[in-house]
């Protein structure tokens, strides 16, 4: 262990520092990290600095020798590369916009080693941040910010909740041909997600296409808007008003698995086919538009 500089680009510039070294030094408690600010170990542009103290662009923090948990190397093997220049639906100066693959998860962690922004990051040799997030089990449209005004920018339009969000689902059971509203507050609690007063203000659409009743088997296939953009949303809402989406490991029903399984489904049946926002750049309407994955066209087809 010896001491590191690091300059700070762009995607860092404005925040606090101590909210930098906890996301740059992982595993390392709060009480050090704000501990070894305070004693002055911490340098920026060779002066002390408070933990609230908001970093500049090409800002040089001197960081002490501090123990970090140990991970493996993060490698981008030549395969990942590929699916991810292959899933590309847009790019400019700032953008990028991913089809994301079912079973690809968008960051590190949980026994990941490399998700989508840490093999994106090693591909474009530049910092780029994820603005918003997709469940691992969870396919299509993911936007990626490659400079920090658009991130910002687009961060204030989910905040405003003016961003669009589009989903295509199965779920258990008929559901009548008409808009259902559901506006249920979410807590979550890290490890799962569920319906509570106390929760967050959470709201979504769905919209039924197709029925299907077939003997003891009844699906709908739906679309989905979200005004909001809570952990496992569409997930924990359709559970809540008995339609659970099928292949749902967490939030799902057994036996409508069962059924879906042996009718060849093989992963969860939600798809982002759709977001419309404001180009941060070009000020114009932009609409993104994902297929639905073969795998789910050729499942459907078998219904």
């Amino acid at each position: 262990m010896s001491v590191s500089f690091q300059t700070i680009d762009e995607f860092s510039q404005g925040q606090r520092l101590d909210n930098y070294l906890l996301k740059i030094l992982k595993g390392v408690p709060k009480s050090h990290i704000y501990r070894v600010i305070r004693k002055g170990e911490v340098r920026v542009n060779k002066g002390r600095k408070k933990s609230e103290y908001k970093l500049n662009l090409d800002d040089i923090v001197r960081i002490p020798p501090i123990k970090v948990s140990t991970t493996k190397s993060m490698y981008t093997s030549d395969g990942l590369k590929k699916i991810l220049t292959n899933a590309i639906l847009y790019e400019d100066k700032g953008l990028l916009i991913i089809n994301k693959p079912s079973g690809l998860a968008v960051h590190s962690g949980s026994g990941v080693n490399v998700g989508v922004i840490e093999a994106l990051r090693q591909m474009y040799k530049e910092p780029i941040e994820l603005v918003h997030r997709l469940d691992r089990a969870t396919s299509g449209v993911l936007l990626v910010a490659k400079k920090r005004l658009v991130l910002k920018n687009l961060h204030e339009q989910l905040n405003q909740h003016t961003i669009e969000k589009h989903y295509i689902a199965l779920v258990k059971g008929v559901w009548s041909k008409k808009i259902h509203t559901i506006n249920a507050p979410l807590y979550n609690n890290s490890r799962y997600t569920k319906v509570d007063a106390k929760g967050k203000y959470s709201v979504s659409h769905f919209h039924p296409l197709k029925n299907f009743n077939i003997e003891n088997f009844s699906a709908s296939l739906v679309n989905i808007s979200i005004e909001t953009g809570r952990t496992h949303q569409i997930r924990v809402h359709a559970k809540y008003v008995g339609h659970a989406l099928a292949c749902d490991n967490k939030y799902g029903d057994k036996e409508f698995d069962r059924q879906v399984k042996f009718k060849g489904l093989k992963r969860l049946f939600l798809h982002s086919n759709q977001l419309i926002f404001i180009n941060p750049l070009t000020n114009d309407i932009q609409k993104v538009n994902a297929p639905l994955p073969i795998e789910l066209e050729e499942f459907l087809a078998k219904l």
